[in-house]
């Protein structure tokens, strides 16, 4: 770019000088056609001149020079045009150098003047001389001075671009010199013109050091071209990949299964290696590497080195090949220890652990699978973790052998002596003793008494007199806790475990205590949508339905809230205590209209009693009277009777 700048302010400086030259020769000119002029006026005035007779012709003079009829002067002229090229602005001309100066170089391209270019445009012909053709641009016909501008730079630049649009086109190979390093690539000069060469497209294999390329002329490919910013993008890659394309098909075409070729490390990945079989690349998949199982393929290669490997498999179409390194050895099988069989102890090293056990491997490439559940007598099924890490040295004995297959399970917990064998003489049922919370379900607690004793204490079976929801509501994991043995189910290798057995059963007592319509003391600690707890006295909770818990104002009771509460319903299988507050008062008052009612029966009976002595006197007093009627009645007809 400086370089550019400072040619630039040459030219600039050179033009200046060239008008500065023409402008004293203008004037120079000018003073003596001025001298001339006065010269010649003074020679008419001192002249006697004398008017011809008849027309004077113009065209004729003394010598007979220059007397030429219509036809000849078009000819002559025509011949003078012929000497003259036709050149326009913007096209590219060739010009013979005239003379070459410290500063100018003047080419005679067949106009009516030479013209000029800068010297500085030809540093790239050191052995320019008189006499040679090169091709310029024309700038501008005529400038303000009549000079006509000439450019050999703009001619290679055109000429640059016009060979890069072919190439790019016609998909032809170009030339071009790596002048520089870039972000991301490589600069390139081709024929004038900066080109942008990517570092991805430099080779097909990853290029750790792009100086290298810098000062080498190379051979490209046109890839991209943006005419609106000037922009050229070059691949030195594809045509590696054109010539490797012909030479994969000509080593894959010449393939077998099971042949044997030397190869070159040429990139290594966590799936497996790729190799370069001179043109075509195979891969070596990290399980084709080694008999062993490995981590990574770096265990065992390195980049560029050069290795024997063989064709397991290959694609013609998609030119794919499968390779091997472990098949070019015995399989280590074959050379496994014929002593070896079911009930052997063998030594290893854990090379893998997973959720369902680990490996152990033997030997190189012969390798047994120990399950989690061959790892401890305990039937608490653990993580492989809490047993044995990658790594680990460890000696176990075979379960099962199958060569043909290649498949080994093995044991650890083989080695110690089954702690079930005797489990009935040192657990028998009803036996009490001291276990460890390994693990809790909704259900109930696993524990273990023992290495490889394991029992379930049922969720059940852990209080006689608390509700529990979920076993964490009474215990922890890691805690100790005492338990009798409920059940042994030797065949089965289960033990059913209780806790509440350590005591009575304190529900027969409390039947006692807590009869139907007995009333006792209790404080509410919480309360639900369905109604409260109530701690009741002997560590007991009753359960008060929400209709139950209504005082005798109307509000219901309250978290914390000590009250009387009446036994309503007492289910000793169960475990169930129902109560009720409400009852109480209700049936108070129930009471209270009872007495009520009795006194007024009573009340009612006593005037009743009265009221009948009053009638039954009041009826006796009244036949009476109708008796006496009745015979003055009888008395009086008498008479009657008698008068007649």
């Amino acid at each position: 770019m400086a370089k550019k700048q400072e040619a630039e302010k040459e030219l600039e400086a050179k033009k200046a000088e060239l008008q500065d030259t023409d402008l004293n020769s203008v004037k120079e000119k000018e003073n003596i056609e001025s001298e001339a002029d006065s010269k010649f006026i003074d020679e008419i005035k001192s002249t006697t001149w004398s008017t011809p007779e008849g027309d004077f012709d113009w065209d004729k003079d003394d010598k007979g020079f220059g007397n030429y009829d219509d036809a000849e002067r078009e000819k002559l002229e025509q011949m003078y045009s012929g000497t003259f090229n036709s050149i326009n602005q913007g096209e590219i001309v060739e010009g013979t150098v005239v003379s070459i100066n410290n500063k100018d170089v003047v080419l005679n391209v067949g106009y009516k003047s030479d013209g000029f270019v800068s010297f500085t445009e030809f540093r790239d012909l050191p052995d320019l001389k008189v006499g040679d053709k090169v091709d310029v641009f024309v700038e501008t016909q005529e400038d303000e001075n009549g000079q006509l501008i000439l450019s050999r730079k703009r001619a290679k630049t055109q000429r640059s671009w016009e060979a890069i649009n072919e190439a790019l086109e016609q998909d032809l190979i170009i030339k071009g010199f790596v002048k520089s390093r870039t972000k991301g690539g490589l600069i390139v000069d081709i024929q004038g013109v900066e080109a942008f060469l990517p570092g991805s497209q430099i080779d097909i294999k990853p290029i750790r050091d792009y100086d290298i390329y810098v000062g080498k002329t190379m051979e490209f490919k046109v890839v991209k071209i943006n005419h609106e910013f000037k922009n050229v993008v070059v691949s030195h890659k594809v045509l590696i990949e054109d010539d490797l394309e012909n030479q994969k098909t000509e080593i894959v075409a010449k393939l077998e299964k099971g042949q044997v070729l030397e190869g070159t490390v040429k990139n290594i990945t966590d799936f497996g290696v790729f190799i370069d079989l001179g043109g075509v690349d195979g891969l070596l998949h990290i399980t084709d590497i080694s008999w062993g199982r490995i981590e990574h393929p770096k265990e065992v290669l390195s980049l560029d080195e050069k290795i024997n490997v063989v064709v397991l498999d290959f694609d013609d179409e998609k030119k794919r090949i499968a390779l091997g390194l472990k098949q070019l050895t015995p399989h280590p099988w074959e050379s496994l220890d014929t002593a070896l069989e079911v009930g052997s102890r063998v030594k290893g090293k854990i090379v893998t652990v997973a959720d369902y056990g680990a490996f152990l491997e033997i030997t190189p490439g012969v390798e047994g699978l120990i399950h989690v559940s061959e790892m401890s007598w305990s039937q608490n099924l653990r993580s492989p973790q809490d047993f044995i890490k990658t790594g680990d040295e460890v000696e176990a004995e075979i379960l099962t052998l199958d060569r043909e297959e290649r498949k080994m399970s093995l044991g650890i917990k083989q080695l110690t002596p089954d702690p079930w064998k005797d489990i009935a003489d040192r657990y028998p049922v009803g036996s009490k003793h001291k276990a460890i919370v390994k693990n809790m379900t909704n259900f109930g607690v696993f524990v273990e008494i023992e290495e490889g004793i394991d029992g379930l204490i049922h969720i059940s079976d852990l209080s006689w007199s608390k509700k529990i929801n979920h076993p964490n509501e009474f215990t922890k994991p890691n805690e100790e806790i005492e338990v009798v043995v409920l059940e042994l189910d030797e065949e089965n290798r289960k033990l059913s475990l209780g806790h509440k057995q350590l005591e009575e059963n304190p529900w027969d007592t409390f039947e006692t205590i807590f009869t139907l319509d007995s009333l006792h003391e209790g404080t509410v600690l919480k309360v639900g949508d369905k109604g409260a707890i109530v701690a009741l006295a002997y560590g007991v909770e009753g359960f008060c339905p929400s209709k139950h818990s209504i005082k005798e104002d109307g509000s219901a009771l309250k978290a914390d809230e000590t009250a009387q509460f009446k036994i309503i319903e007492f289910n000793k299988d169960a475990k169930r205590i129902v109560i009720s507050h409400s009852r109480i008062w209700e049936d108070e008052r129930a009471e209270a209209r009872v007495e009520e009612f009795n006194a007024r029966k009573k009340e009612a009976k006593a005037t009743s009693g009265a009221v009948k002595k009053v009638k039954d006197s009041v009826e006796k007093s009244t036949l009476g009277d109708l008796d006496v009627l009745a015979k003055l009645k009888k008395q009086m007809e008498g008479d009657e009777g008698k008068g007649e």
